[in-house]
């Protein structure tokens, strides 16, 4: 292959090429100067792909090729086997669809049809499959943007906090870029290094950056005005970056107010949508009474089923695709630093040790008791559905307790962090050394969970070199190590600031000052974001429960009222046929659904609390109340 064929790839050595994308580049790459994929080029720049632009639509090009034949491929064989019998089969059909015959010209074979259509489908899958390419880059610029607005002001609060050092710019950028708290902030500012150590200009890496970044609101300005500020003098950037971080602040309350009316209107909707399914099975059920054809058995290549079962399966599995995609969307409105992430430790012995307070442990030993409670209930001959049901909370209530309890315990230790922030900050006001701050600080307050943290930080920092007292490597490494060990996105995005600030010399009491300001702004956020959402669990419990009733007492009354019915023999016979309706049935039918509205309800309920592990304790503890209530009522 000739030089002018090698596929260029950014971040990795050509020679690592795969043949295939050599074969796709030659094949393809020239539809990337087309003037309908200048717009994926712009959107390709917002993205953090590690290969260029051509290859990326080569291998589109390539894949679409690939959708269209086995697409098309299949119908042009059944085509060709089958065109006989169809032609025989419907001659007349075809006469009359194309009325060729009646002009004088020969009717084309079915089979030249049915080519036909393969190949106009397989066209147009080919076209979808190249403008899913393009608008997979819109997805990840988009994805990127959203990301990039949610961390830039904590990186230009931590840029405000270092401009107060020693450091020059290149420094001050370079600790931003290794914070990984930042995201794609960070990734934005390792494009702007990057960019500055191959042209040896750091203007023109912010300018480059600017102009391909998918921020073009938020962080284009910011980087132009950076770089501007930052060659005008130290106190003209700092007070550019003070003021900025305050203005991102505000920026950042709006955003949350409008998540705030956007959640509400969902959790309206979700109340609603939630209703619906059982109401239309009981409706259903009604109507098989005047409508016999609901009940009229049909075959399926699964067996035979009738018109209402179908309905009433699909209304629940609806439900469930309902819970999901409320949860999927509760989460994504909570802020991702407000959301913890834990980590199963290595090894069989390490993960049973932790399971209590490990919610990432007690997922791996909860399936053990999840199996027993599924052994037990297919040896009493509980039906398929209470097998699932029973099974999935024996699952999730240990796991979601587990997790409540370590929540809990995550809550304690950041209300203390930050006393702990306080305390530490006025003796360094004080002009104490910050190690000697946090030794009298662990000597003299009580701070509860967080104590053990405390006295090992305490305990690390007290470690010195003989030559020069207290070592940069070992201050960074017992902040890293407390952060750690305490293990909340409050203390990674708070604590972990200090590190970089002294490393780069900045004022030890300006550092403090500004962390007191951050957690103390963080911590409100926490708090303010638990109490609100808490509204939106008393909404999915109470649509449950609302559900519940509305099922016993439909199944109940209503029900008895039709078997009473059918007893009742009129003048022309009785009122209703007994085999209308089969009540055993129709309550299973009905409990099968409910429990579904209980799994959803419980999964929205779970996430707005605290996230996913929350979102198993409030479904599992949910489906246990209604299948509590449907036997104890007689339903099952």
């Amino acid at each position: 292959m000739s030089a002018a064929a090698a596929p260029p790839e950014s971040g990795r050595p050509t020679g690592y090429v795969s043949t295939l994308d050599r074969v796709l580049y030659a094949l393809f790459a020239r539809h990337a100067d087309d003037r309908r994929h200048v717009r994926d080029r712009k959107r390709y720049r917002g993205t953090d792909l590690r290969l260029s632009f051509d290859v990326y639509l080569a291998r589109v090009y390539g894949l679409s090729w690939a959708v269209a034949l086995a697409v098309t491929f299949p119908t042009l064989v059944v085509a060709i086997a089958f065109g006989d019998a169809l032609a025989v089969a419907a001659p007349s059909r075809v006469a009359e669809a194309v009325p060729l015959g009646r002009i004088g010209l020969p009717v084309p074979p079915v089979s030249a049809f049915a080519a036909a259509a393969g190949l106009i489908f397989g066209g147009l899958v080919k076209t979808a499959t190249v403008r899913l390419g393009g608008g997979y880059l819109r997805w990840l610029a988009s994805a990127r943007r959203n990301d990039i607005e949610r961390t830039l002001p904590g990186a230009v609060r931590y840029l405000h906090v270092l401009s107060s050092g020693s450091d020059g710019h290149r420094s001050m950028l370079r600790k931003v870029a290794d914070t990984d708290p930042y995201g794609e902030t960070a990734v934005s500012i390792r494009k702007v290094l990057n960019t500055a150590s191959l042209t040896g200009s750091l203007h023109e890496g912010f300018r480059r950056i600017a102009r391909d970044t998918p921020s073009r609101e938020l962080l284009a300005p910011f980087l132009l005005k950076f770089s501007e500020h930052a060659q005008q003098g130290e106190s003209e950037l700092a007070n550019y970056l003070r003021m900025e971080s305050r203005m991102l602040a505000h920026r950042q309350d709006r955003a949350r107010q409008r998540a705030a009316g956007l959640l509400e209107l969902l959790s309206e909707v979700f109340m609603v949508l939630l209703v619906l399914p059982t109401l239309l099975v009981i409706v259903l059920t009604v109507l098989a009474i005047i409508s016999p054809g609901l009940s009229e058995p049909f075959v399926t290549p699964l067996g035979s089923t009738t018109p209402r079962a179908v309905v009433v399966y699909t209304s629940a599995a609806f439900v469930l695709v309902l819970g999901i995609g409320a949860s999927i969307v509760v989460g994504g409105l909570r802020p991702p630093g407000q959301t913890v992430h834990y980590r199963r430790p290595a090894g069989v012995l390490a993960t049973l040790a932790s399971a209590t307070r490990n919610p990432a442990s007690a997922v791996v030993v909860a399936v053990v008791p999840a199996l027993l409670t599924v052994a037990a209930v297919v040896a009493v001959d509980y039906p398929p559905a209470d097998v699932a049901l029973l099974g999935y909370a024996a699952y999730a209530l240990p796991v979601g307790l587990v997790g409540v309890r370590r929540a809990r315990l995550d809550d304690a230790k950041d209300r203390e962090i930050k006393d702990f922030v306080h305390a530490v900050s006025g003796h360094v006001n004080l002009g104490r050394p910050f190690p000697r701050a946090v030794t009298l600080v662990a000597r003299d307050v009580d701070f509860g969970p967080l104590n053990p943290d405390v006295a090992d930080l305490a305990l690390n920092l007290s470690f010195t070199s003989p030559e020069t007292g207290l070592d940069e490597n070992v201050r960074t490494a017992a902040l890293e190590r407390f952060v750690e060990g305490v293990g909340t996105p409050l203390a990674e995005q708070t604590v972990g600031l200090v590190t970089g600030a002294l490393d780069a010399g900045s004022d030890a009491g300006t550092v403090f000052d500004t962390l007191q300001t951050e957690i103390g702004r963080l911590y409100h956020e926490k708090r303010e974001l638990r109490a609100n959402l808490l509204a939106y669990v008393a909404v999915g419990w109470t649509t449950a429960l609302l559900v519940v009733g509305i099922a016993v007492a439909v199944g109940i009354h209503v029900f008895d009222g039709f078997e009473q019915l059918a007893s009742v023999r009129g003048a022309g016979g009785y009122i209703i046929e007994g085999s209308a309706i089969d009540l055993a049935r129709e309550r299973y039918r009905l409990y099968v659904v409910t429990q579904a509205t209980m799994l959803a309800a419980g999964w929205f309920a779970g996430t707005a609390s605290r996230g996913r592990y929350e979102a198993l304790l409030h479904s599992g503890a949910l489906v246990v109340v209604c299948h509590a209530v449907f036997a104890g009522v007689g339903m099952i």
